[in-house]
């Protein structure tokens, strides 16, 4: 099978202050202005890809047309500095180590938006793992459709719990050329990375298409003739989702030989393997405000047939002032305890009214469940080896069903590729 993975023309900046290059994805902090100004304080009048990027802060100001045009220029312009230099055909492997110690590795290449789809039930071989809010996608696309450059942090997952694909080049790294290895700004961690051998790169792409086998998929999934998932969106969600929409578009100006061949049917990702050690999923719980608690128990045992007697099926904690219980869902309507949860709460705000908010942390969450007219529900956390089966089952996640390491954590923008 031909798989959706590939090696790319990857720019890396040259003769450049890379703590100053590198910043965090857009789509951090984007309510605290303060990280910002402070980024802006760093690079100074550094190249940085802080000017080639537009903080999802920023996205509503009224000002947001002229910040995207000199996002434009300024990608023009390092784009004609010869400040950059070019990995022909490159796949990089890379070490994130994280705030918390921890060795995140990946592998960059480019994916191709062919075989990529973000609507919920699709059968691409790259999906989304939750819902995709289109309203989000227009702004991105006007931050990206005219873009020379694309600097990514869309990260992608497979599922390998051997360990046998990206964590095998750890082994591998002293032949290897090293490309950058410096500590990143603002509690960010250190970043190291490779470019890889042409024999590692066949190592890896070899390994994907074993994943990406149909019958070696529908074993591993104890599934029958579904098509397989290879990669799931884990970080990045919408702005590959703006890549796909602007390569659609283009679609539609361009004879199907010239938008086949164009440089935009691609998107530059990190790949991670959904079982690194580095990586750790954490429940988001439920709190619901501006309701009767009893009530909604009441309506949760009815809606769930629950006796009260069981002690097995998907377990849903639930708090609020003075009281709280467990209960044990045997005809859940999700894979997840956090879908069939999701499914009820959202049909009970419709017919009751309320608020359901989406909390982080257990202490977080007891604390505002103990406030007149509010209850909270506590979620388990979710198995890493239930994550590519929900998908593959359900179509796609529950919204806010994980949080996948802290803000620090999250992808800063290093490589670029041109779009254009």
């Amino acid at each position: 099978m031909k798989i959706p993975f590939k090696p790319a023309d990857i720019l890396i900046p040259q003769n450049v202050d890379m703590q100053k290059w590198s910043v965090i994805a857009c789509d951090q902090y984007t309510s605290d202005i303060s990280y910002w100004k402070e980024v802006a304080n760093i690079v100074g009048d550094n190249p940085s890809t802080f000017n080639m990027i537009v903080p999802e802060i920023y996205l509503e100001d009224t000002d947001i047309s002229s910040r995207i045009e000199n996002v434009n220029s300024n990608m023009f312009s390092l784009l004609n500095s010869n400040i950059f230099k070019t990995l022909k055909n490159s796949i990089i492997y890379l070490e994130r180590a994280q705030s918390n110690g921890k060795i995140r590795k990946g592998i960059i290449g480019m994916v191709d938006l062919e075989e990529y789809s973000y609507e919920k039930g699709s059968t691409s071989l790259i999906r989304a793992t939750e819902g995709t809010v289109v309203e989000r996608i227009p702004p991105r696309v006007k931050v990206r459709e005219n873009a020379y450059l694309e600097l990514p942090h869309i990260m992608l997952l497979i599922d390998d719990p051997k360990k046998e694909i990206i964590e095998a080049l750890s082994s591998r790294t002293s032949d290897m050329e090293l490309i950058y290895d410096f500590d990143l700004m603002q509690n960010g961690g250190h970043i190291k990375g490779f470019n890889i051998l042409p024999k590692d790169i066949d190592y890896v792409l070899e390994k994907l298409e074993l994943l990406a086998d149909e019958k070696t998929f529908n074993e591993k999934y104890n599934t029958n003739n579904l098509l397989p998932l290879l990669f799931a969106v884990g970080d990045g969600n919408h702005s590959l989702a703006t890549a796909k929409t602007c390569y659609e578009n283009l679609k539609k100006t361009l004879p199907e030989k010239e938008y086949l061949s164009h440089p935009a049917r691609y998107a530059l990702v990190e790949i991670v393997n959904l079982h690194s050690d580095a990586l750790e999923f954490e429940p988001i719980h439920r709190v619901v405000f501006n309701v009767n608690p009893e009530h909604m128990i009441e309506e949760f045992i009815k809606y769930y047939n629950i006796s009260g007697t069981e002690t097995s099926g998907q377990r849903i904690e639930y708090i609020y002032k003075g009281h709280s219980g467990v209960f044990y869902v045997q005809n859940p309507e999700s894979n997840l305890a956090v879908g069939t949860l999701q499914n009820f709460i959202d049909k009970y705000i419709a017919n009751n009214g309320g608020k359901v908010d989406y909390i982080h942390g257990d202490d977080a969450t007891k604390k505002l469940a103990q406030e007149e007219n509010n209850i909270g529900f506590l979620l388990p956390k979710m198995d890493k080896s239930d994550f590519f089966k929900s998908i593959i089952l359900d179509g796609s996640l529950p919204r806010k069903t994980f949080s996948m390491g802290h803000s620090d954590d999250k992808r800063f923008y290093l490589e670029s590729r041109r779009i254009k």
